[in-house]
């Protein structure tokens, strides 16, 4: 059984939708001026983006922290 998470507000969240919703918001220039990783710098994309975030956790504790700042 799945366990629940009430008070997470990241959950039902897909990595993809948080990178998407980040770039819609500030594109790929905005987004490496926030969280400077070169995923976001050198060609980057939404594929290319959630493989490095998935393999690398601080990257991904820095979008998911740039995600609740900007819409939580």
């Amino acid at each position: 059984m799945a366990q629940e998470q009430p008070k997470n507000p990241l959950h039902g969240l897909t990595l993809e939708k948080i990178v998407t919703r980040l770039y819609e918001k500030y594109g790929w220039a905005g987004l490496y001026q926030e969280v400077n990783v070169n995923c976001f710098h050198n060609d980057p994309s939404i594929k290319s983006s959630l493989k490095f975030l998935r393999k690398t956790p601080w990257a991904r504790e820095k979008v998911e922290a740039l995600y609740l700042k900007t819409f939580a």
